[in-house]
């Protein structure tokens, strides 16, 4: 599973919090970071994305942290609140080449009476997604064959890359949506002591 801790567009003590709650979770279970964006001051983050084996959807929701401000030294507030949510992953398709399907027939256009007699025109299809490319603009059979696979993986990767980008902007509304209270796991003091 892939999580999201996030400081919303909490201020820099949210930011501290972020990253004392990965230094928590880092300590109790086996995680992999995989993306930060730095908080403003060091050793903080504005988000993290970490993927685990580990069931962590006891602590989906808001996380509370109760401490004086180390950064603003008198400062009334005192509850700090972070984001963890689950990450939807991008379906991706991963070409292979043993699911193309291919298919040729006969071209029109220039090549003399070539075009007429032999089946130098080739349509593609990748079987998993049903993408088709086709290729006339070469005499050759194999030239329209390589040219028609070449377009081919590039139309898989460009859908790769869309999904991707529409995942990582549902990820990243998630720092708006950060809800201050109702709580699923509550800690205390400098050392983030869990105590809920």
């Amino acid at each position: 599973m892939i999580y999201q801790i996030s400081s919303g567009q909490g201020p820099a003590e949210c930011e501290l919090g972020v990253a004392k709650f990965l230094a928590y979770l880092q300590k109790y279970y086996k995680i992999s970071v995989l993306e930060t964006s730095q908080g403003y001051y060091e050793n903080t983050y504005r988000s993290v994305r970490i993927q685990t084996d580990a069931d962590l959807s006891q602590f989906v929701g808001s996380v509370q942290w109760v401490c004086p401000s180390p950064y603003r030294i008198g400062h009334k507030r005192k509850n700090w609140f972070l984001d963890f949510s689950s990450c939807a992953e991008a379906e991706t398709e991963v070409f292979d080449p043993k699911q193309v399907l291919f298919e040729t027939f006969r071209s029109s256009g220039k090549g003399g009476q070539n075009v007429n007699k032999v089946e130098t025109g080739v349509r593609v299809i990748y079987l998993p997604t049903g993408q088709a490319s086709v290729c006339t603009k070469e005499r050759s059979q194999y030239l329209n064959k390589q040219k028609a696979m070449v377009r081919l993986q590039q139309m898989v990767q460009s859908e790769n890359q869309q999904k991707q980008a529409v995942i990582r902007n549902e990820n990243w509304e998630r720092h708006t949506s950060l809800e201050r209270g109702n709580a699923r796991a509550k800690f205390e003091g400098r050392y983030f002591k869990r105590v809920a």
